[in-house]
């Protein structure tokens, strides 16, 4: 879904990175823009007085000149202070907003997103491209706008006095640009490569750093510290490698600029010795100002030089920043969806067929109904297909073939919102936001009253658990609920599905990770939470299911078998299989 991003400048992209944000910053940009023209102006004019000050200097008894000359470099460079400080900060308001907006723009697209979209990328990946490719974008506008406008017309202004000041010195000088380009574009070809590699093996760090602290368990317990240590130490020194083959590369440029520079300012200090450039008719302070235009032009020169690199190198951020924008939504709300009328909750699936993209099938021309205000299991070997299942109620994916409907209304005509409001959820590995115990069961249901949530965690029987806890209801989970045990954290999931209210329940393998006592008190919780709701179980364990009012048989993505306990055992088929294999075991 995402192809590995070739690192070149794509002026339709660049192009279309400028109208996307110059346009809504154009206030802070066109001040910006005004401050940096006015750097130009008094950049060129501090060359121009230079000639006044030593001409001033040169000529004795004319105190009131050498004061006006003061003066005017006064100016000068008070205007220059101003407009310096004026553009510092309206370029950064500019800039600190384009990342706002881009990290907004990249997170909104990556919450619409299905669950295949987050399959195909790490998430140490995701997170390399929400946090540096908006800085990129904002480096590759920053490096436009200063190069095009401060930069361009300070070496323009710059190249006008010197031409003024010395036509034929400057005319000579002004021959070893070319050969600066040339170099410059030969260094380019390597940058993109080096630039899109480095950002890899950045995403590599966070990943191992990421590993090691969700399964610093399972690293203590195998002694994996060397490994991961081992990890660690390539992705580093591979960043480092290539940081400094990137360094190479864009401190060539300063080293090219300097010769060649040098090379000038020498050819122009011996020509000026000999008489058809140095003759009687140029003052000291011409030449003067001449030299110190020559100088000043170096460093933005220099700059210019530099920035296509600079712009090569933050265009591959752009580029990775596109491809999430641009990737197409697998799991889109229809234009003209309406939200799901008011109902007793049946699931129906209609020659339902699945699978993943060029992937094998994992659902095949299903038929099955799941009873509203009943609790049906679904049972069968893994990879059967129960969690596909699942997965296409809740609306992560659609099917390739067939229609689900929730009280005869087709789900792909269905809002989101109320889909998801019709609908509570309770899986095998309960997920819990950072904060508090509140706010983790609060999400259940927006504007929720504390009287609810505590009777939410009655009936979860997770009350008397959260008033041991140091600050009771106030207590921090810590990062995904480390701060509570395995089955605090299935009742505080429970409770939060309680507080949804939703006619349709949903649970995979709720229970298949707890104690005995956790999994009684859990259980316990379920049968309140489930009682009058259409309820959908997904169960290895058999006992925990036995009491369902329906049980499905799915194998290889076909419903085998289907209906009560007792009918299934006489059958002889298999769930008589399983149910027979896990109890003699059990025994």
């Amino acid at each position: 879904m995402i192809k590995r991003f070739q690192a070149n400048i794509n002026s339709t992209m660049l192009g279309r990175l400028l109208r996307e944000n110059l346009r809504l910053q154009a206030f802070n940009y066109g001040v910006a823009i005004v401050a940096m023209m006015v750097i130009a102006v008094t950049t060129a004019l501090t060359a121009w007085i230079m000639k006044d000050i030593i001409d001033s200097m040169v000529a004795s008894g004319n105190r009131s000149a050498v004061f006006a000359v003061a003066a005017g470099v006064a100016a000068i460079f008070t205007v220059k202070g101003v407009a310096t400080y004026v553009q510092v900060v309206f370029l950064s308001r500019a800039g600190n907003r384009i990342v706002a907006d881009q990290q907004r723009k990249l997170y909104d697209r990556l919450l619409q997103h299905g669950i295949a979209f987050f399959n195909t990328l790490d998430s140490s990946n995701i997170l390399m491209r929400v946090t540096s490719s908006a800085t990129a974008a904002r480096s590759v506008i920053d490096t436009l706008i200063m190069g095009f406008v401060r930069d361009l017309l300070t070496l323009i202004g710059l190249i006008f006095v010197m031409i003024y000041q010395q036509p034929t010195l400057s005319l000579f000088s002004l021959i070893f640009g070319p050969i600066a380009i040339l170099g410059i574009r030969k260094i380019l070809s390597r940058v993109g490569n080096i630039v899109e590699a480095n950002l890899a093996s950045a995403a590599e760090i966070i990943k191992v750093v990421q590993e090691t602290s969700t399964g610093i368990r399972v690293v203590k317990a195998f002694a994996l510290e060397k490994h991961m240590a081992e990890r660690m130490n390539a992705a580093i020194t591979t960043v480092e490698s290539r940081s400094n083959a990137m360094a190479r590369l864009s401190g060539a440029t300063s080293p090219l600029m300097e010769t060649l520079s040098g090379f000038a300012i020498a050819a122009v200090v011996a020509l000026s010795t000999v008489s058809i450039f140095g003759d009687d008719a140029t003052s000291p302070g011409e030449l003067m100002s001449f030299v110190t235009a020559l100088l000043m032009a170096y460093e933005p020169a220099k700059r210019l030089a530099r920035m296509r690199i600079s712009i090569e190198a933050g265009m591959v951020g752009v580029g990775m920043m596109y491809q999430i924008l641009d990737t197409p939504i697998a799991v889109k709300e229809a234009p003209d969806a309406s939200p799901l009328p008011k109902g007793p909750g049946q699931v129906a699936f209609r020659n339902v067929s699945f699978h993943y993209e060029n992937g094998a099938p994992l659902l095949r021309h299903m038929d099955v109904i799941f009873e509203a205000g009943k609790s049906t299991a679904l049972v069968g070997p893994s990879g059967g297909g129960k969690s596909t299942i699942i997965n296409l109620i809740l609306r992560l994916y659609d099917p390739v073939d067939g229609l689900i409907q929730i009280d005869g209304f087709d789900l792909r005509q269905a809002t989101f919102a109320s889909l998801r409001d019709r609908i509570a959820f309770v899986g095998q590995e309960t997920f819990l936001f950072d904060g508090t115990l509140k706010q983790n069961i609060a999400l259940g249901r927006e504007n929720a009253t504390d009287e609810e949530i505590i009777a939410a965690t009655k009936a979860a029987n997770a009350h008397d658990f959260i008033q041991r806890m140091p600050q009771q209801y106030d207590t921090d989970v810590g990062e995904n609920g480390g701060n509570l045990s395995g089955g605090q954290r299935q009742r505080i999931a429970i409770a939060r599905a309680i507080l949804r209210d939703s006619p349709i329940l949903i649970m995979d393998e709720a229970t298949s990770a707890l104690d005995s006592e956790s999994e009684y008190l859990v259980n316990e919780a379920l049968q309140k939470l489930s009682k009058g709701r259409t309820t959908i179980v997904i169960a290895h364990r058999l006992s925990t299911i036995l009491s369902a009012d329906k049980i499905v048989v799915v194998k290889e993505g076909e419903v085998v078998e289907e209906g009560s306990q007792s009918e299934l055992l006489a059958r002889d088929g298999l769930f008589r299989t399983l149910y027979d294999r896990q109890f003699s075991t059990a025994e």
